[in-house]
């Protein structure tokens, strides 16, 4: 198995200020409600990983994140595994990110029962 440079989420927020890119493995619909504020992030949902592999950049610094930090890391591990040299994973993921305060974009709340009047017909 790989072994992985692991970071802080301050510490990767910092990285990504000196050009590290923040590939994010949690799903499209997780992503929606929230996810990095930062200028490069990259979505490789972890359902189709091994797939998008190729497509992360090998001559950059790369930050593998998540919610929590358990999927990024065998993310993480994956990619050190097929020659990736500059990876590095963020412990406790986007969880902790916000809790430092960092950039995060949400989604905007929905009033309260919106699904109901969507499943009765009504938009509100």
């Amino acid at each position: 198995m790989a072994k992985v440079k692991e970071v802080n989420p301050t510490t990767a927020f910092d990285m990504t200020k000196k050009g590290a890119l923040i590939v994010d493995v949690r799903e499209p619909h997780e992503v929606s409600r929230k996810a990095f504020d930062v200028a490069d992030v990259m979505l490789a949902p972890m359902s189709r990983f091994s797939g998008s592999m190729a497509e992360i950049p090998a001559n950059r610094n790369v930050i593998m994140a998540c919610h929590s930090g358990s999927r990024s890391i065998i993310a993480a591990r994956m990619l050190a595994e097929h020659g990736h040299k500059r990876v590095t994973n963020m412990q406790y993921g986007i969880a902790y990110w916000e809790r430092a305060g960092l950039p995060v974009k949400k989604a905007p709340k929905k009033p309260p029962f919106v699904w109901l009047k969507k499943l009765f017909g009504k938009e509100g």
